[in-house]
């Protein structure tokens, strides 16, 4: 018993020796494995970064009974993210993973992590650790690739709020107008005609306006008639003298009104027509005369006055209905009196909405809002119209707009909201999309995108910088358009067209550092040192701080022991 006890123990530690010698011969040899790996700097798209990882092992190194596992992990100051780990196995293992042969053999490998800034100097580390009958051994670390070119992250959430427009007009053209009639055949003014309640209230308009400060007369405008009945000749010269007559009435109650303007020239104009054919038809068509059809339909047989007048004429019956209720009407001058409301001045508008913002209407109040650049103002501004007109969804929109432009993004979701419960519009629509881009819930964003009826160029943009955050560069292109921006530029860059971005920012006069880093960028992908330097030194121009960044984006990485580079960011 004693005998086969030594025995039983020689046979455990020469099982152990053997595995173990197994593993420690695969780990010596471990550098004989060749991978392969895409891309070979990690790159991050749509916040995460990806790698494909092709290993070839040898023949004669997996043994047939150890199970291998491998785990990319991503190292970078300060902490490490491991992707999802890969299990091989030796032929004559019995389990369902990927299986080696001890003649040589190959795995293919995908994963994808989370993207974390501190990633961008970060170095891909393969560690593997091989077991065999209860023993394992960990391989020495085996560096991949370096990480992580962050190009993609240079994507501005850039609210494009779009602001509903006032209708203040500083200039608002009124007028008045009034009919004297006239007896047949004659022109003379009748006091029963002066004394008619239009007349009455043209002259009270004319007093309004002369005494309101606000108010400038324009002219005054004089149109005699005569009805299409008689010769023509005679209506000629009576259209005209009706006219006449009014034009000299009117000059005298100016005068008694003492308004200045009826002493400029050609403030009072006439103009006269022989027969009224057009008033006429007008009157004609809007009667109850039985015969009125056969009448115009003569009107519209016949353009000669005179074979007009001797058809109607041979109409008997009709003819004497038509000279008691049409001709009269026809007989007589029009006045029509034109003035100017001026409003209040840009200066006297920001000073009421200041002081006595009761003094204002909602379009000088909106209008306000336009007349200086400071966006607290402007706040205050809309505010204070919206609180006087509660349901006007432009001041809504508007004090949601201005949050929204100043990065204050509850307080704009919440004016916003108001504004969609008064009316649910596009406009509101959009400017609810970027809210929710800035918070981060891009899918509501696109909800309130896509939802409007009409798509905007301000609503493609933000389609277009989700587009990019997802990684979906080429649909970013088209939402994009031509306009010049940095996303659009970014969105063909990411697209494999640095060409098509340098063209797009070389043509659009800017002053923002990040466009002049991101021409950087698109200049080293290029191979264009010049352009890659030029810009570069343009952006720490503008800002010191972003050497920092510049120094350890491996766009640049080939450049970084670059004596113009270190000049640039040290």
């Amino acid at each position: 018993m004693k005998r086969l006890s030594y025995f039983g123990s020689f046979i455990l530690v020469a099982a152990f020796l053997s595995g173990c010698g197994g593993l420690n011969k695969m780990k010596k040899d471990a550098g004989n494995i060749s991978y392969q790996v895409t891309p070979k700097v990690l790159e991050a798209h749509g916040g995460k970064v990806a790698v494909s990882i092709t290993g070839q092992f040898p023949e004669k190194y997996f043994n047939k009974n150890a199970i291998v596992e491998a785990t990319p992990v991503l190292v970078y100051e300060g902490g490490e993210t491991a992707f999802p780990s890969v299990t091989l196995q030796g032929e004559k293992v019995e389990a369902n993973n990927k299986s080696i042969s001890f003649a040589g053999g190959k795995f293919d490998y995908s994963g994808e992590v989370d993207f974390k800034d501190a990633m961008r100097v970060s170095e891909l580390m393969l560690r593997v650790k091989a077991s065999m009958k209860g023993t394992s051994v960990d391989f020495d670390p085996v560096k991949l690739a370096d990480g992580v070119i962050a190009t993609s992250t240079l994507v501005m959430k850039m609210p494009k709020p779009i602001f509903m427009k006032d209708n203040f007009k500083r200039i608002i053209p009124e007028d008045k107008m009034a009919d004297i009639n006239f007896i047949i055949n004659r022109y003379n003014l009748r006091k029963s005609e002066l004394k008619a309640e239009d007349v009455q209230a043209l002259l009270d308009f004319v007093k309004a306006a002369n005494e309101a400060p606000n108010m400038e007369f324009t002219s005054t405008e004089i149109h005699g008639y005569a009805s299409p009945d008689g010769k023509y000749d005679f209506n000629a010269k009576l259209s005209q003298e009706r006219a006449d007559a009014v034009d000299k009435y009117m000059q005298r109650e100016y005068k008694r009104a003492k308004v200045e303007a009826v002493n400029k020239e050609s403030f009072i104009s006439e103009k006269s027509t022989a027969e009224d054919w057009d008033g006429f038809k007008k009157l004609l068509e809007n009667s109850t005369i039985k015969d009125k059809d056969l009448i115009l339909r003569v009107l519209s047989m016949y353009s000669d006055p005179e074979v007009r007048e001797k058809e109607i004429r041979n109409m008997a019956e009709a003819f004497e209905v038509l000279k008691k209720s049409i001709l009269p009407e026809l007989r007589r001058s029009q006045i029509q009196v034109n003035v100017n409301k001026i409003g209040f001045s840009d200066e006297e508008i920001l000073n009421y909405i200041e002081s006595n913002p009761d003094t204002l209407g909602i379009e000088e109040m909106l209008y306000a809002a336009t007349l200086t650049d400071d966006a607290a103002r402007q706040l205050k501004f809309y505010q204070t119209a919206f609180a006087k007109y509660p349901q006007c969804i432009r001041a809504a929109n508007n004090v949601g707009a201005t949050f929204l432009k100043m990065g204050k993004v509850a307080e704009a979701k919440d004016a916003l909201m108001k504004a969609k419960a008064l009316k649910d519009i596009d406009i509101v629509k959009n400017n609810l999309g970027f809210c929710e881009l800035l918070d981060g819930n891009l899918d509501k964003a696109t909800e309130y995108f896509t939802s409007m009826q009409k798509p905007t160029p301000e609503s493609n943009f933000g389609l277009g910088t989700i587009a990019i955050i997802k990684g979906n560069y080429q649909d970013a292109v088209n939402f994009f358009g031509n306009e010049p921006s940095l996303n659009n530029a970014l969105a063909k860059l990411l697209n494999d067209d640095a060409t098509g971005a340098k063209n797009l920012l070389d043509g659009w006069d800017h002053e923002c550092k990040h466009v002049d880093y991101l021409k950087a960028v698109i200049g080293a992908r290029l191979g264009n040192e010049d352009y890659m330097f030029n810009n570069l030194k343009l952006a720490v121009q503008k800002d010191a701080k972003m050497k920092d960044q510049i120094k350890t984006d491996m766009e640049f990485g080939k450049y970084f022991e670059n004596d113009t580079f270190k000049s640039i960011v040290e």
